[in-house]
Formats: structure tokens, sequence, C-alpha cells
């Protein structure tokens, strides 16, 4: 739902992945400083991300607002862009957790093609492309997973697999659920029930997102 968000809001998604390619591709100081820990082989440090988020909201296109993507996913990184952002002179205004049962992830999951450039996804069995074709075993057929407005090719992320599942919910629940508990505090935590149509979800989405 976040290039919904994206048109609906006129602001847009920030995903620290993209940020970090872009800051290294343009060789902004903090850009040089993460490309140096990627070649030694490292984990850029949250203070390098917080850095590459603080320069990208310089930029007019967030002048009214973002929405960050897969940041913070720790209470460190959450501390970490509070900081920054107050002395930017913002703040988190919004935090909206998604809720899906441990059990029902794995299908998903598992299940799910992304549209790399758009961020459109979709899923075999739920929002198949159109495309898309089904081989002997069962699985769809690699070549004809293709996005349906474009026409590229649809990928999918070598940790959407059940036993990276594993690990991910792991840490989802021992790193990330806690940033919940920081900022349930200042009234911003929404919880939406995505357990259900995707027309459902986005009601409770729109729901989230409102100011009353």
């Amino acid at each position: 739902h976040g290039p919904k968000i994206e048109d609906m809001l006129g602001i847009p998604q920030l995903s620290t992945g993209d940020m970090l390619r872009a800051a290294v591709g343009a060789q902004s100081e903090v850009g040089k400083k993460a490309q140096a820990v990627m070649k030694a082989g490292g984990l850029v440090s949250d203070d390098i991300v917080v850095g590459i988020i603080r320069d990208r909201i310089q930029e007019a296109d967030c002048k009214f607002g973002f929405i960050l993507d897969g940041f913070p996913r720790t209470q460190v990184q959450a501390k970490a862009l509070d900081a920054m952002l107050s002395e930017e002179g913002a703040c988190v205004t919004k935090v909206i957790e998604l809720q899906v049962p441990d059990s029902v992830l794995e299908e998903r999951i598992c299940g799910r093609w992304i549209h790399k450039k758009s961020g459109r996804s979709y899923h075999v069995k739920y929002a198949p492309p159109k495309s898309m074709k089904v081989g002997a075993d069962g699985k769809p057929v690699k070549e004809s997973m293709i996005d349906d407005e474009t026409g590229d090719a649809l990928m999918q992320r070598p940790d959407d697999t059940a036993a990276a599942l594993v690990k991910r919910l792991h840490g989802y629940h021992s790193e990330t659920v806690p940033i919940l508990d920081h900022y349930s505090p200042a009234g911003v935590v929404k919880s939406v029930n995505a357990n259900q149509g995707m027309d459902g979800v986005w009601g409770e989405v729109l729901k989230a997102l409102s100011r009353k």
C-alpha cells in the first residue's frame, strides 16, 4: 500500500536500501562512508543510515513529509532517528503496525513477487500477474512472472523463503516490536488488521492515517 499512500498524500516512500544506493552513486560525504564500509564487507552503521535519511529529507519532495519503509527496525535506530528529526525540527507523526499472525506469513511471503522499480507487489495465490503460468510442479514459471503495467520481469527477494522467515520473525518480535512501545506514549501508533482482503486493509490504513 506504500505507493497508494504516496499518491494520496503526495509524499515519497523512502526505502533505506534505495537511499543507500543513491547516496553511494552520488558520492555524497555519507555515501562515501557507506561505500567504504560495504567494500570492506561490513554492515553500514545506524549513524550512517540516519545520516543518509537526513540528507534525503532535505530534498524538495519531502517538504510536506515522507514515509520510511524498513526503518527503524530496532529501538536503538528509533532513538537515533528521533534525535536526528528533532534537530531538523520534525518528529515521527504516525507509526502503522500491520498485524498478521505468524502462521499466515509463510504462505504470503514465500508466494510474493515484486516489481522492483515501482514497488508493486504480486502473489502467486492472491494477486498473480496476468501473465503467470504454472509448471508441472505446481509452482509459477519464473519467465512468466511479468509486471502487468510495464512488462518488466518480476523478482523474489532472497529472504522470502521459509527458512529465512523463521529468523526474520524472531528478529521482528525481539527487536522491532519494542519500537511500538517506544512510540505508543506519543499516541502515534495505529494497528491495522492485515489478515484480510486488500480493500479491507486499505480501509483500515486510511482510517489510521486520518488526523481525527
